[in-house]
């Protein structure tokens, strides 16, 4: 069992949705993200997504493409964002973290090396994005055997066919990715998604979060309410890429997390 897994539990048994909040590591330097990571769980952040810069996040909208350019500016590196999830740990042992990123900077640092300083550190789980379940032996499974989840996306796009594929070696939970498209570029719709979730729970018995799309908490009231969870990750990089001080960003952040509490 993970930290993951024992927040969903957890959750689960007290009738309660999840939020995820992302943000991106050093950005706009080291001290601010951190500050902002440190103050996540109490303003009721369940799972911290941790965004690891890399210079072509194929995913990622405009917004979290300028916060890794800051960071990657600022110095940044993967090193340098284990010592922030190091940091964070040394005042906080339960609060899940799932660093977010591309396979590339993983596999220049290299792979054993990575999950095994990733594991020391104290992170939970991955979300590699370039990263099909085509090529698990790459990282997946040599990341599940040292305890950690390795987090699979789903999108609108992924059909019957495909579904079971995207699953296997999935774990701590499925990210439902609610909109064809960037984040950042839409809002997501509770009709469109409440029957794709739907079908994602039938076929597996791990927590389905949603993310994309979601910016105010009356959106991650609406969306938790027909999943396990919601994430918000732009709105929040938008704060800290105007500068905003950290205790508004903060304070933000707890009126998303109360909007998904409320689901």
């Amino acid at each position: 069992m993970t930290r993951i897994d024992d927040t969903f539990a957890r959750l689960k048994q007290e009738g309660r949705k999840g939020f995820v909040a992302y943000l991106m590591a050093g950005d706009p330097d080291i001290e601010t993200s951190l500050a902002v990571m440190k103050g996540m769980p109490a303003a009721g952040v369940d799972v911290i997504e941790l965004g690891m810069p890399f210079t072509d996040p194929m995913a990622d909208g405009p917004t979290i493409q300028l916060a890794g350019q800051r960071a990657l500016e600022g110095g940044q590196t993967l090193a340098k964002t284990l010592d922030m999830v190091r940091a964070f740990r040394a005042g906080n042992d339960t609060t899940p973290i799932v660093m977010m990123g591309y396979y590339n900077p993983i596999y220049s640092h290299g792979v054993d090396a990575f999950v095994a300083e990733a594991k020391a550190a104290g992170i939970d789980g991955l979300i590699v994005v370039d990263l099909p379940p085509e090529e698990d032996s790459e990282l997946c499974l040599p990341a599940q055997a040292a305890g950690l989840n390795f987090i699979r996306l789903a999108t609108p796009t992924t059909d019957a066919r495909r579904l079971p594929v995207v699953l296997q070696n999935t774990s701590g939970f499925v990210y439902y990715v609610s909109i064809t498209g960037i984040t950042g570029s839409a809002v997501a719709q509770t009709g469109d998604v409440a029957p794709e979730v739907a079908r994602i729970k039938a076929a597996t018995d791990l927590p389905v979060v949603v993310g994309f799309g979601i910016n105010t908490p009356e959106q991650a009231e609406a969306i938790a309410g027909i999943a396990d969870g919601a994430v918000v990750g732009s709105a929040i990089v938008k704060l800290i890429g105007a500068r905003r001080p950290v205790d508004e960003i903060l304070s933000t952040i707890a009126g998303l997390a109360a909007g998904a509490h409320r689901a």
